[in-house]
């Protein structure tokens, strides 16, 4: 009996043994294995047949796919901006920089800003939304453009983007901007977070509208990459090709009022005339004293194929849609 209790207990540190052996190999596996980890990292080229080998360069090339891309500066027969202005032609079909002038420094948008503007209100807003316009949406710069809404109006959200991009009524981007982001701060925030996913690397807003902010900045590529997101919504297309808008909404005493906004683009109400061929979609305008003259502009050749141009701080509008036809001259 007692010789079975000894083998019994002999048998049983055996198999002790053997398990915390285990044991121990398990762990010195993991160990090892979590070292392993920590000298070589995750690296999804492992995992997929990147060509090249600069993480970041691939990750470059990915989102500029679909884009133009090209140097700050790039000569075009027939064109010639001041060493002062930006401006550019981009072939959106084959993805090219046809022309670049200061492509990537720094300029004043202007009422450019408001390309911005009205993607985020035609993103997240309820057009059927009735606004009512603030003190704060009339208390801007004296002499500024404004569709003439006074505290206590009410207007259609869709209404307001309309006088926005045809006008270009900075009331309306305040009105905008209070609706969708609650505050105005925090719209701004919105957009300056949108610029960043579309890869707006030279932009910062601090307004909705973009009356003169030495801090509210971008570039012409930016404007580019923002007009380039903006004309995917169909709304936004069919608003800018409108020489006019006739807005109605309920005055602050109860009456219905009616007010006819002509549009600011000069290719639109026909003060100026595109190059033969050319046909203008729309795009956005831009003045203040420090931008000078600005405008962003989609178009399509003869054969249909789409173009983006730009040019800023010309010295007066005449200048301005000079230059703008000397580029357009090139699309056909």
């Amino acid at each position: 009996m007692r010789r079975r209790r000894i083998l019994h207990t002999v048998w049983l540190t055996c198999v002790l043994l053997v398990v915390a052996a285990a044991i121990a190999g398990c762990v010195m596996i993991l160990r090892d294995r979590g070292k392993a980890g920590l000298e070589k990292p995750y690296n999804i080229a492992s995992e997929f047949p990147f060509t090249g080998n600069n993480s970041d360069s691939q990750r470059a090339v990915s989102f500029a796919s679909n884009l133009c891309v090209g140097d700050d500066n790039v000569a075009l027969d027939g064109v010639e901006l001041l060493e002062s202005q930006n401006g550019a032609l981009f072939d959106l079909d084959n993805r090219k920089v046809l022309y670049s002038h200061n492509l990537y420094e720094k300029l004043y948008p202007a009422s450019m800003t408001k390309i911005m503007t009205a993607l985020l209100a035609l993103e997240n807003g309820n057009m059927d939304e009735i606004v009512t316009i603030s003190e704060n949406n009339v208390n801007l710069e004296s002499g500024s453009q404004v569709c003439g809404f006074v505290p206590g109006d009410q207007v259609a959200l869709g209404d307001l983007i309309d006088c926005l991009l045809v006008y270009s009524g900075n009331d309306a981007a305040s009105a905008i901007a209070e609706t969708i982001g609650q505050t105005e701060m925090h719209f701004v925030e919105m957009m300056n977070q949108k610029a960043a996913a579309l890869g707006m690397t030279g932009t910062h807003f601090t307004n909705p509208h973009g009356l003169q902010d030495e801090n509210h900045y971008t570039t012409a590529y930016d404007i580019y990459l923002m007009l380039n997101e903006a004309m995917k919504n169909p709304d936004f297309l069919s608003i800018i090709q409108l020489s006019s808008y006739t807005v109605k909404y309920e005055s602050y005493d109860g009456s219905l009022k009616t007010t006819t906004l002509t549009a600011t683009d000069h290719y639109l109400t026909g003060e100026a005339t595109p190059p033969m061929g050319v046909t203008v979609l729309g795009g956005k305008t831009g003045t203040t004293g420090e931008a000078g003259n600005c405008l962003a502009l989609i178009t399509q050749n003869a054969y249909g194929a789409p173009f983006i141009s730009i040019v800023s701080n010309a010295a007066s509008k005449e200048l301005l849609y000079e230059q703008m036809n000397s580029l357009l001259n090139n699309i056909n």
